[in-house]
């Protein structure tokens, strides 16, 4: 009889050959225990995912109240559903009147997918702009956006007409025009190891998508939900994109992406074709449910300020004479080392000493750490010794 690694690795698609294998019983707040009773404390959050821990207490419930009404009743858009209304209600409290429509979806990718669309659609142009060192997903289009040509070059051909320009690079702007229907960008690059658009870079990409009539994409699928400190990181420069994208955290564990923007370019969507863009289980109630109660959390119970003093201790707390360079935006981190060498010793370091980090796609050279935002001091200070005791141990 197989063992249940053994079943999963031959009976479940694998994604690389080397799963952290972990066989997971149960997770409750910032702790993955496995089938022995041992607890590993997540210090990434499932990659951004349960920033506000696992199995939060109000989030089971909505999720136990809802599914106890109904799960499905038709795909998205045919039905008034409370629970949706309440979603996008909850979502629009954090966001400026311009962006005051919300398409739910299934995931990130499909979130940007969507959005890619509607650029096309609203400005009836296809020329795509992206940014060298940008991750926006796997599926076709999402990875014809992305920068990783390793990760592309098997599945080529992709999208046509996609370029690239360089983070906080003002003068690559040119390669926009008036025949380009988006600029999609993350605020805070993630894959790529937590690289900052500085505020002067956003400005000058918004002043130049307004100067062209280009539809500006703000990723935050990974950096947003208080993420960096702000619900949104675009907040940090006050640069309002056309269309936001957002994910991960925003089903409070449960699997989610929203594509929103104005009612007016959502409207596109409608007609010409109608069915511009289909979702069978996007919206589905019982997600919902959990995002709408994650998001009332992050409105009356999230300290953001408190997201930042805990970045800034993790920060000025990681020591060793072989760290590059520390990079961060709220509790959004890279570590760089000069060899990915080093940092695979820490990652399977700390996972023997039951810690979770992990390693970038893009960006080998460095380690992530994104910690639930609720995670406490205490908590805190045991994940972060933990790293430091690795570190020196194996460096």
């Amino acid at each position: 009889m197989q063992s249940p690694f053994e079943f999963f690795k031959h009976h479940l698609g694998q994604t690389s050959p080397f799963p952290l294998g972990i066989e997971v019983s149960y997770a409750n707040g910032p702790y993955i225990f496995d089938n022995k009773g041992n607890g590993y404390l997540d210090l990434i959050s499932g990659i951004a995912v349960s920033n506000l821990g696992h199995g939060h207490p109000k989030i089971i419930e909505a999720i136990k109240t809802q599914a106890e009404k109904f799960t499905h009743v038709m795909v998205y858009g045919e039905m008034v559903q409370p629970v949706q209304n309440k979603f996008a209600e909850n979502l629009l409290h954090f966001l400026p009147e311009s962006l005051n429509c919300v398409y739910p979806v299934n995931s990130g990718t499909e979130a940007n997918e969507a959005a890619l669309k509607l650029a096309k659609r609203v400005t009836n142009r296809t020329k795509i702009v992206s940014t060298k060192g940008a991750y926006h997903g796997s599926t076709h289009g999402s990875l014809s956006i992305s920068s990783n040509e390793v990760k592309k070059a098997a599945f080529r051909p992709l999208l046509p007409e996609v370029y690239f320009i360089e983070l906080n690079n003002i003068e690559s702007l040119e390669i926009i025009d008036e025949q380009t229907a988006c600029v999609i960008i993350e605020p805070v690059q993630g894959d790529a190891g937590v690289r900052v658009a500085s505020n002067e870079f956003l400005n000058a990409l918004r002043n130049k998508c307004n100067q062209t009539g280009t539809l500006l994409i703000f990723d935050e699928i990974q950096c947003g939900m208080g993420r960096t400190g702000k619900m949104f990181a675009f907040e940090h420069s006050g640069v309002i994109p056309d269309i936001l994208t957002s994910g991960k955290a925003l089903g409070g564990g449960l699997p989610v992406g929203a594509l929103i923007s104005s009612e007016e370019n959502l409207q596109q969507f409608q007609t010409d074709p109608m069915l511009g863009h289909i979702t069978t289980f996007g919206g589905n109630p019982v997600i919902m449910a959990a995002a709408a109660a994650a998001l009332e959390i992050y409105k009356n119970e999230l300290d953001f300020g408190e997201v930042e003093s805990k970045g800034k201790f993790i920060e000025a707390t990681l020591q060793h004479p072989e760290i590059k360079e520390i990079r961060r935006k709220g509790m959004m981190f890279a570590i760089e080392f000069d060899h990915a060498d080093k940092v695979e010793k820490i990652v399977k370091g700390c996972l023997a000493e039951k810690v979770i980090t992990y390693w970038f796609l893009s960006c080998p050279e460095s380690f992530r750490i994104a910690p639930p935002l609720t995670i406490t001091q205490k908590e805190l200070e045991k994940g972060i010794n933990t790293i430091n005791q690795v570190m020196y141990e194996m460096l």
